[in-house]
């Protein structure tokens, strides 16, 4: 049972892949052409970032599962899919641990700016700091975190930030049985959080949730942090926010457009902090993927239910 694996996948995946006998080929995500190639005869699509379209559901005809490693499936066409009884299955868990160490990761190298410091004490002038920059380095303790969502990763922070000295809220459809006192409203947690962090998934009623009004009514000198999906944030209105001062500074791992360009203003702004939307990519996570891989590989071929199917 043929499998492609459209990603850039490392040498120890390539062998991991080898030793579970999974029959993947990998691609490169810009090699469109050979994964054009290898996809008329997969049966089997292994999707991490590059949108899964139309047109390429529709040139394999002996697709039988797209199998997205990760949970947003927000890349897949799903509609297409169904057209096409192609099954999509995602991987909800796998990689929770990662997000939540990246997300804090994040709000600590924001809070104490450790991408300017590291770039400014590599050029020698570590200890040629503007005297303001003093001002300006903050701890987590004693701060209000505010989680926009409160699924796997979120509820996972919050024993996290607590044990750090913060105070956690989020907000969600409606206040959690099991967490109630903590729930606010979006717009009563906007002027309360001093660091504010996403963890929504990427639907109608998300994109753009947090735009120029949202951003407006966040505190002064507040943080915005998102791991979850780009378009998630009117980053026209985040680069003046960031620039006039109203926001300190956002640590990003998502970007409306990806992979993000070099000519992205966001990028340009020294109270940014950004990686390559890898909060989800670590060794531990692939290897938890990778279980589940085989696992649906297998009921595949056993025509037993799969796991966490979307499609």
């Amino acid at each position: 049972m043929k499998a492609v694996l459209q990603y850039r996948a490392s040498p120890r995946l390539r062998q991991r892949l080898r030793e579970m006998d999974l029959a993947t080929v990998v691609v490169d995500e810009f090699d469109k052409d050979g994964f054009r190639r290898e996809m008329r005869d997969a049966e089997i699509l292994l999707h991490v970032l590059e949108p899964v379209t139309a047109t390429a559901i529709e040139a394999a005809p002996q697709l039988r599962l797209i199998q997205k490693i990760g949970v947003g499936v927000n890349t897949i066409d799903l509609d297409a899919a169904r057209r096409c009884e192609v099954a999509v299955c995602n991987m909800p868990g796998t990689n929770t641990q990662a997000v939540v160490e990246m997300t804090l990761l994040l709000m600590l190298a924001t809070l104490r700016r450790v991408a300017e410091l590291d770039r400014l004490t590599r050029a020698g002038r570590g200890w040629a700091l503007e005297p303001a920059v003093a001002d300006d380095l903050g701890e987590l303790a004693g701060r209000a975190v505010g989680l926009v969502g409160f699924g796997g990763v979120a509820r996972r922070l919050v024993p996290v930030l607590e044990a750090i000295g913060a105070t956690v809220l989020y907000t969600s459809r409606g206040p959690a049985a099991d967490q109630p006192n903590r729930f606010r409203p979006l717009r009563e947690l906007l002027p309360m959080a001093d660091v504010l962090s996403l963890h929504v998934p990427l639907t109608s009623e998300t994109i753009g949730i947090i735009d120029a009004a949202a951003l407006a009514a966040m505190k002064r000198g507040s943080i915005l942090i998102n791991t979850a999906r780009g378009r998630l944030v009117d980053e026209t209105a985040l680069v003046e926010a960031l620039t006039s001062g109203h926001l300190r500074a956002a640590g990003l791992d998502v970007f409306s457009r990806e992979p993000v360009g070099a000519d992205d203003p966001l990028l340009a702004l020294p109270n940014v902090v950004v990686t390559p939307h890898l909060a989800w990519l670590t060794a531990e996570t692939l290897e938890r993927s990778l279980a589940i891989i085989a696992e649906n590989r297998r009921r595949l071929g056993t025509g037993e239910a799969l796991l966490h199917r979307v499609v």
